[in-house]
């Protein structure tokens, strides 16, 4: 886990222009009404059905960047989840979180000044206290990263915007083509990824197809076919994303 406190004004330059824009979230989850109304209370959207076993949350009552998609899968999570969303509370405390549904992971300590929480499915996410001039909700979407300078620098790449370098390690990009939160921050762990992500993020491509992410070092794990209109792809440390073509 991470907190935006440590955050230092080490940065470098802006990227060049971006091959995509930030689309959304996608979250797997063995019940997504369970889940996607448990993420719809905590975030004041509405939870949409999608008449499929699926569900969306969108909080301005229509889908956009803020939205998140959760998706029916059969697997329950095995493994930390290698992405979260930061939260800004509106109170002192996470009491009104917890009535909602969320687990108490940690609280602040020593080490930490925020608390660590899980939604229903296990998955783990931050909460911060209020600080003046902040408004609550998510500020800031955080991936754990082998070489965290390594893959802001990537992103940076794809979505545009600057990178600002932690104290601890980490890196952020900060301005990215339609990313609607603060900060991306990518986070250094010591353990590499191993089993597909809970949570992926989907992007929307500015070319009419993603030939512009292969070549600067994109995998393709997927190409458009008779059930899926997208592909599917992977970072450098192939954390899955799925690019749309542009719409006519």
């Amino acid at each position: 886990m991470t907190g935006a406190p440590g955050r230092a004004a080490d940065r470098t330059g802006e990227g060049g222009p971006p091959l995509a824009r930030f689309k959304d979230l996608c979250l797997d989850a063995p019940d997504a009404h369970a889940l996607g109304g448990f993420w719809a209370r905590l975030l004041d959207g509405e939870l949409v059905d999608l008449h499929d076993g699926d569900t969306r949350i969108d909080r301005h009552a229509r889908p956009g960047p803020e939205s998140i998609w959760v998706n029916r899968v059969a697997e329950p999570r095995t493994a930390k989840t290698r992405l979260h969303l930061d939260l800004r509370l509106d109170r002192p405390d996470p009491a009104d979180l917890l009535a909602a549904g969320a687990r108490l992971v940690r609280e602040p300590d020593d080490e930490v000044s925020w608390w660590v929480l899980a939604d229903p499915d296990g998955n783990e996410f931050c909460a911060f206290a209020p600080r003046p001039g902040t408004v609550p909700g998510p500020f800031e979407l955080v991936v754990d990263a082998r070489d965290a300078v390594a893959q802001a620098t990537w992103w940076a790449g794809v979505l545009g915007g600057r990178i600002e370098r932690d104290d601890d390690g980490a890196a952020s990009v900060v301005g990215g083509a339609g990313f609607p939160w603060e900060y991306w921050v990518f986070t250094p762990v010591p353990e590499p990824k191993t089993v597909k992500n809970r949570m992926h993020w989907d992007v929307d491509l500015l070319g009419d197809d993603c030939t512009a992410l292969l070549d600067a070092g994109a995998t393709l794990l997927r190409e458009p076919d008779d059930d899926i209109g997208w592909w599917v792809l992977a970072d450098p440390e192939g954390n899955e994303f799925c690019a749309f073509a542009p719409h006519d």
